[in-house]
Parts: C-alpha cells; structure tokens; sequence
C-alpha cells in the first residue's frame, strides 16, 4: 500500500487572461488492494472535476506520476509559492 508522499498539488494562474486553475494528484488505495491514480482539476474555489484510474499495484501507479506531473509543469503549471 501507498502511503501519502505521493502527492501533488500546482496552480495555473494568469491575471491577463482571467485565468485560475488548480490540478492536483495522487496515488490512494482502492478497494481491491490494488491502486488508483487520482486526478482533480477545476478553476481555484470551485468543486472541479475527478478522474480516477486504477491499477494493479502501487509500482504502475507510481510510474505514470512523473509523465502526468512533467506534462501540467509543460503547460504552466507551478507549485504554491509562499512568499
């Protein structure tokens, strides 16, 4: 089983385009004692959407998270930043 350091969260924000998302990721237990890959996106403040996709074992969770966090880091996405 997964534990919680499999996790991400990243905000798109862009003022000259009215324009702020959120998208945020990560891997959880199902079930069947296998895992899912847990995806949610909207505009920041509202519910959003989800999608979920399971697989077999932790390992082929694990190995899609990078290819899915470099793909949102292409688009624009970035961690909070605290300053």
């Amino acid at each position: 089983m997964t534990q919680n350091w499999f996790r991400l969260y990243v905000q798109r924000i862009d003022a000259s385009r009215n324009m702020a998302r959120y998208y945020t990721m990560s891997i959880e237990p199902d079930l069947f004692r296998g895992s899912a890959l847990v995806r949610r996106w909207c505009r920041i403040g509202t519910r959003g959407q989800a999608r979920i996709h399971p697989f077999e074992n932790d390992g082929q969770a694990i190995s899609r998270f990078p290819f899915l966090t470099r793909h949102k880091r292409a688009r624009g996405y970035r961690p909070l930043s605290y300053s």
